[in-house]
């Protein structure tokens, strides 16, 4: 059953790219700032419907939580805003890889000090030298 994760998290990483053209046409539109205002209402109004039929939670328990828990929905929103802006610049790809490169670098920091109660896995030369070539590549999509 546990195969099931990385095709949800491929199954996310498709979406992301959709997401991205589909807020990036928006935003031309509409503005950049607008398309993402609208694309998370329309994301929350989703996410309301989710809650009131499925869900089982205890919102309440926000209260409960460490402050800085909370900064996911700013992160959220930045993340849209910038995509909004970025992809009809230099287009779905070369956003991505920037993205990515900047999720992966990241993570990495992330992990290897273990912050925010995760698991700590120490950068090595292997994963230094992924991160290098994520630039690589970021160079070579932006490079004409």
């Amino acid at each position: 059953m546990k195969f099931i994760f990385p095709i949800l998290a491929l199954l996310g990483g498709f979406a992301v790219a959709f997401q991205a053209q589909i807020n990036g046409g928006l935003g031309k539109k509409v503005g950049a700032i607008e398309g993402a205002f609208i694309s998370f209402l329309i994301g929350t109004v989703l996410l309301f419907l989710l809650v009131l039929f499925f869900g089982k939670g205890n919102f309440l328990a926000v209260q409960s939580v460490p402050k800085w828990q909370l900064l996911g929905g700013l992160l959220g929103a930045f993340y849209v805003t910038v995509m909004v802006f970025v992809v009809p610049k230099i287009g779905v790809a070369p956003t991505l890889i920037a993205v990515i490169a900047g999720q992966i670098i990241i993570g990495a920091i992330l992990d290897h000090f273990g912050l925010f109660g995760g698991v700590k896995i120490p950068i090595d030369g292997k994963k230094l030298t992924a991160i290098i070539l994520l630039f690589v590549s970021l160079y070579l999509f932006n490079h004409k």
